[in-house]
């Protein structure tokens, strides 16, 4: 396990920058950005952006200098790389320009939510997990509905680990932030689709409810680098479980997931990632089953 930090080369607010990465966990990554004074709002998804006057503060408080193709290579050997394009979506910036595309006029609301998915207890359920929900809703349906992409902005806004507890938060937060917003039948329909979020059971006729479901676990029909990592984050935000006990939390997780009997409930969702979600999902059981936590950070 290591911390590695690469040259300062790549110019930006007029200086220049380098990155700090960790070979093996985020975990090791926060503990040691937060015992050198970096703030969490450099984090991007699996890096730290450091300026160049503290390259050799950072190197002589153990970060290991490497070259930047090293780090690079490091970092995507360990799993925790995430693509270029993953986190520019996932950018404070970026996301929101989108909400203010939603919902005009009411960038305070945006912002409240925005503060709430980069919690810094978030491993998954942060910003890369809500651009990710946004950018799946598009791939099924391109004009999505604008009570479907308010129930994905608000779907984990409230995320403390206490299932169905969360859900209830987050459909709450959402009655509470958006009255007076839209009208109140839609504001009915954005908590009534968070809530489903807690079991992702739909109804046959329920358009709006398939297309959140959908959206929410598409990330299980990632390829298999993907989804390796979001299990990672998983296990990351439950560092605090022992491995036995997440290990059969975990798998009662997946085994609901796999009793669903079809996981997507739209057409095209099942069409691009059921069959490779079941297989993920199945690989991970098994390994559970035989008694591998898989990587604890």
């Amino acid at each position: 396990m290591a911390v590695l930090i690469d040259p300062p080369a790549w110019p930006a607010h007029g200086t220049l920058w380098a990155h700090l990465v960790s070979d093996s966990s985020l975990d090791e990554l926060h503990a040691f950005a937060e015992s050198a004074g970096v703030p969490r709002r450099a984090f991007d998804l699996d890096h730290y952006d450091v300026a160049a006057e503290r390259y050799e503060e950072l190197v002589a408080r153990g970060a290991l200098p490497v070259s930047g193709r090293d780090l690079s290579r490091r970092l995507a050997a360990s799993g925790l790389r995430v693509p270029g394009r993953e986190r520019r979506e996932a950018r404070r910036a970026s996301l929101s320009v989108r909400w203010e595309a939603l919902l005009p006029g009411a960038p305070e609301v945006g912002e409240v939510l925005l503060d709430r998915w980069h919690e810094p207890h978030r491993a998954y359920h942060g910003p890369g997990h809500l651009a990710q929900v946004l950018r799946a809703a598009a791939i099924v349906e391109p004009d999505v509905p604008r009570p479907v992409a308010l129930a994905l902005w608000f779907h984990d806004a409230v995320h403390d680990g206490v299932a169905g507890e969360d859900e209830e938060r987050s459909a709450a937060l959402a009655r509470e932030l958006l009255v007076g917003l839209v009208p109140a039948d839609e504001v009915g329909e954005v908590s009534r689709l968070v809530l489903l979020t807690a079991d992702h059971r739909v109804a046959a006729d329920d358009a709006h409810g398939a297309l959140v479901c959908d959206a929410d676990l598409s990330i299980l029909g990632s390829d298999e680098a993907g989804y390796a990592r979001y299990v990672r984050q998983v296990r990351t935000e439950y560092s605090h479980v022992p491995d036995e006990a997440f290990r059969e939390g975990r798998a009662a997780v997946l085994r609901s997931l796999l009793g669903l009997g079809r996981l997507f409930a739209t057409d095209e969702g099942a069409r691009r990632w059921e069959r490779v979600a079941r297989t993920n999902l199945e690989r991970e059981l098994a390994g559970l089953v035989a008694g591998e936590a898989g990587p604890s950070r």
